[in-house]
This record gives structure tokens, C-alpha cells and sequence, in this order.
């Protein structure tokens, strides 16, 4: 068993199917992934790209991630402030499994 990062980064895991489920589980994550994937993307730009999604949920599961470090935030300093989200290369090793999930979906969903 061990640790892993998430909502309660005291909870052990067995296994490290559920330690992957722990990092990108929920419905949102993985759509956030995905498209962090195709290209880095302002917090606007997610939160219009992901119908449905509200701004707390997004910051929730955007910072969930950065913890985990499948995704890094960048301030850049100018006025306003941007702030950008990229996948980390931590992140891009979920990329086949992330595809392959898609596959899946489109095959039998």
C-alpha cells in the first residue's frame, strides 16, 4: 500500500489501479486532461471548452490536479494577470491511457 495525492492524501491505496482513479477519478478530470492535451488553455477558456462545469469545480479540480502534478499553473504578470494550465510531462504519461479510455467510449458508450 501507499500514499497518493487526492482529497485525502493521508487515504491508502491497495492497488495502482486505484491510485490512478484516486488522481484523475471524477467526470471532470479527465475531460480537463484531455483537453489540456490538445494544448495549454487559460482558466476561461476551460471553464467555456467544458459545458456544464462550474468555476469553484473547476478551481477544485484544477488545483487537485497541480497537487498531483499532472498539471502546472503559470501566472504570467501582466495586466490583468493570465494565468495558463499545461500538462505536465507526469501529466503526458496518462496520455495512452487517457486515449485509450476514449476508444473504449466510442466503441461501446
Amino acid at each position: 500500500m501507499h500514499k497518493t495525492g487526492g482529497d485525502n492524501p493521508k487515504k491508502l491505496v491497495s492497488c495502482p489501479v486505484e491510485a490512478t482513479i484516486q488522481v484523475v477519478g471524477g467526470r471532470w478530470k479527465v475531460l480537463i486532461l484531455h483537453r489540456l492535451l490538445e494544448h495549454d488553455m487559460r482558466f476561461g477558456e476551460l471553464l467555456r471548452a467544458l459545458k456544464g462545469v462550474t468555476a469553484r469545480t473547476l478551481t477544485k479540480q484544477l488545483r487537485e490536479l497541480e497537487a498531483d502534478g499532472i498539471v502546472s499553473r503559470t501566472v504570467h504578470q501582466q495586466v490583468p494577470p493570465m494565468v495558463e494550465y499545461a500538462i505536465t510531462p507526469k501529466g503526458r504519461e496518462l496520455e495512452p491511457t487517457l486515449l485509450a479510455m476514449h476508444a473504449w467510449g466510442e466503441k461501446y458508450g
